[in-house]
């Protein structure tokens, strides 16, 4: 039996209707993204991924705002909604609160999510509503040919900015911690197994989860791990962190030590005097023991901007996952005690119970 939005689906053919397939969440629309771009291996994830929680297509919803990423909803045979640039969360919103039967899911981009549309995203987190919020993260603007996004390293080199950006960065995953997210992950387009993993427990959650895919942008890639060409480079600067060590992906796994590197040598590590982490050995009994279900997020914050001093690449997995009312469910309480008053009067309601006449 599946999950999905906090509540158990029947197992598939338990209600007499054919299990959905990959192909019912398959539309014929031609996919119009470069070759070799990660959105490919999220599509093809999420085919495979929403047959296997066992909604139908005609109960899921996908909206998306503008970019690159913004063209899934296209793809899957489901209900969908490519809206305005930066406001599908509120979009989202309005659909969820009112049909909380529905799986609804939002796809968005660095520069959607978190230039214009910021704003949006931090209050729906913020509120805790119902979505699945995936944040396709390239580090760049693609859909309009290179430019620096919100989460373009320094000293990016595009159209926008000819001499290098000047503007740090947002970090998507330590944005999501602070706005009050309940549940927020990382994980990487390349790794089938690591993003059906991922997303499949963002399904499970109850209230928002906001889900940060690092992916390279092929044509106009800003992330020099994925190679690139065309408008936009890495800067040609010292690495953001000089001093990290040599690794491969921090996998963070819920009751396991965060250890890393070739033959974990190194390893996440809680001074204990300050509270604050910070890399050390493997075998330090300092080792932090990964523990996502933590309700006071400092940790995963901490944890969160590591990657921007101490390490060479961020950490993959959930980062916090906690459990709290969600807003869908509290806003069908507040109906349901609001129903018995029966209509009212519109004049009443706005003449209010604080007004007067003044008398001239």
């Amino acid at each position: 039996m599946s999950t999905v939005n906090g509540k158990a689906e029947e197992p598939a053919g338990a209600s007499g209707r054919r299990a959905p397939t990959v192909a019912d969440f398959t539309t014929g629309q031609e996919v119009r993204w470069c070759p070799g771009c990660g959105d490919h291996a999220i599509l093809s994830t999420m085919r495979g991924l929403l047959p296997a929680l066992g909604v139908a297509p005609e109960n899921t919803v996908v909206v998306s705002g503008i970019g690159c990423s913004s063209r899934l909803p296209y793809y899957l045979d489901t209900y969908g909604i490519h809206s305005i640039h930066g406001r599908a969360p509120s979009f989202a919103t309005g659909i969820s609160i009112n049909r909380p039967d529905l799986s609804v899911w939002v796809v968005t981009g660095d520069g959607d999510a978190l230039a214009i549309g910021g704003n949006h995203l931090i209050h729906a987190l913020r509120r805790n509503v119902n979505l699945k919020i995936l944040l396709l993260n390239n580090e760049i603007y693609g859909l309009t040919k290179g430019q620096a996004s919100p989460t373009s390293k320094v000293g990016t080199i595009g159209p926008s900015s000819p001499f290098g950006s000047l503007d740090n960065p947002f970090n998507p995953v330590a944005l999501a911690l602070g706005a009050g997210a309940t549940f927020v992950a990382r994980t990487i387009d390349s790794d089938r197994r690591h993003l059906t993993a991922t997303l499949t427990a963002a399904a499970a959650h109850k209230g928002a989860a906001l889900v940060e895919i690092r992916q390279g942008c092929p044509t106009f890639s800003a992330i020099p791990r994925q190679g690139g060409r065309g408008a936009a480079q890495a800067a040609p600067a010292e690495p953001d962190n000089p001093g990290a060590p040599e690794h491969g992906p921090i996998r963070l796994s819920p009751g396991l030590p965060i250890v890393f590197g070739s033959n974990e040598q190194w390893g996440v590590i809680r001074d204990p005097s300050t509270g604050e982490l910070g890399i050390g050995h493997g075998g330090d009994s300092r080792v932090v023991v990964h523990d996502p279900g933590t309700q006071n997020s400092t940790y995963a914050y901490a944890l969160a901007r590591l990657a921007e001093t101490s390490l060479a690449e961020p950490p993959i997995g959930v980062y916090r996952s906690v459990s709290q009312p969600s807003f869908d469910q509290l806003y069908q309480e507040r109906l349901a005690t609001a129903r018995p008053g029966g209509r009212g009067d519109l004049g009443t309601l706005l003449k209010g119970t604080d007004s007067w006449v003044h008398a001239g």
